[in-house]
């Protein structure tokens, strides 16, 4: 198993639904930053990351929709981490 080890100011992780998706945004103190319930759409995801894209993550939990959160990850340049179910 590879393991992600780069350090990023951001750290953003997605509790992903097919209707919601809950986002957390963390700075690397762990203060949270971004802490909110979005609608499941590219639109609202770009927007909450637009203030931490300059150096940040985004990970998500490996569940059916995932794969557009990675498609756009890669669309707009941010790194995109996959995690495991358990």
């Amino acid at each position: 198993m590879n393991f992600y080890t780069h350090q990023h100011k951001h750290y953003c992780g997605i509790d992903l639904h097919a209707r919601a998706m809950y986002v957390c945004i963390l700075d690397q103190s762990g203060t949270k930053l971004v802490h909110k319930n979005l609608p499941t759409t590219p639109e609202a995801l770009l927007r909450v990351l637009a203030p931490y894209r300059e150096d940040g993550g985004v990970g998500v939990g490996c569940l059916f929709t995932w794969y557009w959160v990675a498609d756009l990850c890669q669309q707009e340049g941010l790194p995109f981490v996959l995690g495991h179910a358990l």
